[in-house]
């Protein structure tokens, strides 16, 4: 692989990852004026109004984001609490971190909801709540509703999971089996002023979509679980206490989630201070910085994860060839999150099998190099962030006698990539805005 090619397409990737610091987009969005005043965005809150202020939070960047909140207001927090998954949790003087399991929920995680619902229960009227959402926030505040076990929950996710199921649609049902998602979380709340601070991991950054919104209203019914279960023909997979608490919600017997115009909103304020376009347009900056002509195809790609890879081959090829859409050298880049079918029983992710899938198609292209990252720093079940390949990398697996189409086969593009040496691995970000894909063709 081109050095050079290889070390720009790292630099433009981490460029994107550094833009979405959750500490940075804390304390660009917030400040305390004259030491009382709490400014967020065009809204302000006097504290001198408030008897207390408590602090919860989940999603991989809760711990960094109470870090700056504590930056910025110290001992003013009375009590708080944060969950983050494993190994991304940082020492906070003023308020507790949990580690709990992601992207399947544990029994860590269901303890710290458990906890984070006792601290909103002494929360009154006088009382400020500030809540800190950032991705992965929703496997990280497992509580199913009475019926629903925790192992029920995490076999619905894993089958929503493995069906290719959008990110939307996840967390359509995970509202439905929960106590706190689907803006559960602000009734919990009520009648507190509650503040969400919100890192978006979503397209479109949707309010309701990110970490299954738990302090806004919720725009999807249990219907539309049922319709999600059918559309993708899960229903076996599907454990029983869900399906029969889902069936009897859509028949109208179970509580739906509180809708726009409930009166447990009146007090709640949700603010996004980061989303992957802001990761994205950092990644374009660097890559321009180092000489390329560089443009971003969307930050909204969704889809099965082979079919896009497809679709960003034939755009490195399309430039190699003509020159459109860009002169080289060019940098496209993209983000958003695309789905995996699991056809096989191998290991990998999104943005290991984005990269096994177009070392295919790009095989003997001269001068193309694509990146797949999650900006969290893992992908799926595994310790690295994604891959890098060029138009080498499957003529030369091959001669190691590595069949990139078998491993493509059976889902297993981790340990492809660990037999070529391609792996991105980040360690913890500390963040999450989806993914970024980078193609530099020179």
């Amino acid at each position: 692989m081109n050095r050079r090619s290889r070390r720009d397409i790292l630099d433009i990737f981490y460029a994107g990852v550094d833009a979405a610091d959750p500490k940075g987009a804390v304390t660009k969005n917030l400040r305390l004026r004259d030491g009382e005043l709490l400014e967020i965005g065009d809204d302000s809150f006097d504290l001198k109004t408030f008897e207390r202020i408590v602090v919860v939070g989940f999603g991989k960047a809760a711990s960094p984001m109470a870090l700056a909140l504590e930056d910025i207001l110290g001992p003013r927090i009375a009590e708080g609490t944060v969950t983050t998954k494993y190994g991304y949790g940082i020492p906070l003087k003023y308020i507790s971190t949990v580690e709990a399991g992601h992207p399947i929920p544990d029994q860590a995680g269901l303890s710290a909801a458990q906890n984070i619902l006792r601290l909103l229960d002494t929360a009154g009227e006088k009382d400020l709540v500030i809540c800190l959402i950032s991705g992965g926030g929703s496997a990280l505040m497992p509580m199913p509703e009475e019926s629903i076990s925790l192992t029920d929950k995490q076999e619905t996710t894993r089958a929503l999971l493995e069906c290719g199921a959008t990110i939307h649609e996840i967390n359509a049902v995970r509202k439905h089996m929960s106590r706190v998602k689907g803006g559960k979380l602000a009734t919990a709340a009520f009648p507190a002023t509650l503040v969400a601070l919100m890192l978006s991991d979503v397209i479109g950054d949707d309010l309701d979509v990110i970490a299954s919104g738990p302090t806004v209203p919720d725009r999807t019914t249990f219907g539309d679980c049922m319709n999600i279960i059918g559309n993708y023909d899960i229903s076996v997979s599907i454990p029983r206490p869900v399906l029969s608490f889902f069936k009897r919600g859509a028949e109208g017997k179970e509580k739906e989630t509180p809708k726009p115009g409930d009166r447990v909103f009146d007090s709640s304020h949700a603010y996004i201070i980061g989303s992957s376009s802001l990761s994205l347009e950092a990644a374009k900056k660097k890559a321009r910085d180092l000489g390329y002509t560089a443009m971003i195809l969307s930050s909204s790609i969704e889809g099965e994860t082979r079919e896009v890879a497809k679709v960003h081959a034939a755009i490195a090829k399309e430039i190699g060839k003509t020159g459109n859409p860009l002169e080289k050298p060019a940098c496209i880049i993209s983000g958003g999150e695309t789905t995996v079918t699991i056809r096989g029983n191998g290991l990998g992710g999104r943005n290991m099998e984005f990269c096994l899938a177009s070392a295919i198609e790009i095989e003997g292209m001269e001068g193309a190099t694509i990146l797949s990252g999650g900006t969290d720093g893992t992908d799926g079940p595994t310790d690295a962030a994604g891959a890098i390949v060029n138009g080498k990398t499957a003529t030369e697996a091959r001669l190691r006698g590595v069949d990139p189409r078998q491993y493509l086969k059976k889902n297993d593009s981790y340990h492809f990539f660990e037999a070529t040496g391609d792996l991105l691995t980040t360690g913890p970000t500390m963040t999450n805005v989806m993914d970024i894909r980078i193609i530099i063709i020179v």
